[in-house]
């Protein structure tokens, strides 16, 4: 996946759930940079035969079993997606608080009469 194709895959997805705005265009880049990243790391794991351990060799020249490194890198870069991605609305979760929030914001439709007559009531 390229860095072009992902980023407007975010935003189409962002505006088909009303949750895109252009001032969330650099979290929108950093998400899709991670989403890039994630790819790659997927690929670079299925090229070492998806073997979840391998043999490092340390300066000693002591071999130890660790976790493979591209793993624990998918590991990792699939966490900071689902935060970015909920920060974003584009998870359950993080559609259900943005629209949340949203509903719970006050409306502010009022009329400039409304608005004075509601302040002139609250200073009663």
């Amino acid at each position: 996946m390229e860095f072009l194709k992902a980023k407007k895959d975010l935003i189409k997805k962002m505006k088909s759930v009303g949750t895109y705005d252009k001032s969330f265009n650099e979290i929108i880049e950093l998400t899709a940079q991670i989403l890039v990243d994630l790819e790659k790391a997927k690929e670079n794991f299925a090229k070492s035969g998806y073997q979840m351990v391998v043999t490092h060799t340390n300066k000693n020249g002591s071999k130890n079993l660790v976790k493979n490194p591209f793993y624990l890198s998918i590991e990792k870069l699939r966490d900071d997606s689902i935060v970015y991605l909920r920060e974003l609305g584009l998870t359950p979760t993080g559609l259900k608080k943005i629209k949340n929030v949203i509903d719970t914001e006050p409306q502010q439709n009022n009329s400039v009469l409304e608005s004075i007559l509601s302040n002139f009531e609250k200073k009663e």
